[in-house]
């Protein structure tokens, strides 16, 4: 479907990369010809992955073990990628999920969730982000489940300049109430959201 060099001479980071979704785009964007690099939390995942995309579909396949909830810990992975050139394409795929029953999950769980998910994912963009814009380069965030928002292009640059934190907290509540909604529906309660 698509050429393969479409993404000839590109950088990518996928978060999460060392199994799963992560995995599978990033062997994707091997074969359309990208230079990858993924990060994650265990190094081990990470070379295992990284040593099969290699053989096949083979390319240019970099890791860096980072723990995306950590805000300085992102910082250092972007310096240490940028030293070596920008990055075109960031994907933020790393997230956090297990299985339980809504109504029975912990704040220490709603947290573990979050952090990556949430956190990690904005740590990621606003890191990427400001390197882009400080270096004049075209990078294009995205995330690996598509959501829609509407960009705010027509407004001035310093009514945008709470749009990233106001969608987040927007897109947030709404799928928390929708999910929440349905989880918690057949139970005998009043819900207000």
């Amino acid at each position: 479907m698509f050429e393969k060099g479409l993404l000839r001479g590109k950088r990518i980071l996928v978060t999460g990369g060392g199994s799963g979704l992560g995995a599978a785009m990033g062997r994707r964007f091997l074969e359309l010809g990208a230079g990858l690099i993924i990060c994650g939390r265990r190094l081990e995942s990470l070379e295992a992955t990284a040593e099969k995309m290699r053989a096949d579909p083979g390319g240019k396949v970099t890791t860096i073990r980072c723990d995306i909830r950590d805000g300085a810990a992102v910082d250092a992975m972007l310096d240490a990628i940028w030293r070596d050139a920008p990055l075109d394409i960031l994907v933020n795929n790393a997230a956090a999920t297990f299985i339980a029953q809504t109504e029975r999950l912990s704040f220490r769980a709603a947290d573990a969730i979050l952090a990556p998910t949430l956190h990690g994912a904005m740590y990621c963009t606003l890191g990427a982000g400001r390197r882009w814009i400080e270096g004049g380069h075209k990078g294009v965030p995205r995330a690996s489940a598509p959501w829609r928002s509407r960009p705010a292009r027509s407004r001035p640059r310093a009514h945008r300049a709470s749009f990233v934190p106001r969608a987040v907290t927007r897109a947030g509540r709404r799928k928390i109430r929708s999910v929440a909604s349905a989880s918690i529906a057949s139970l005998p309660i009043l819900q207000v959201f």
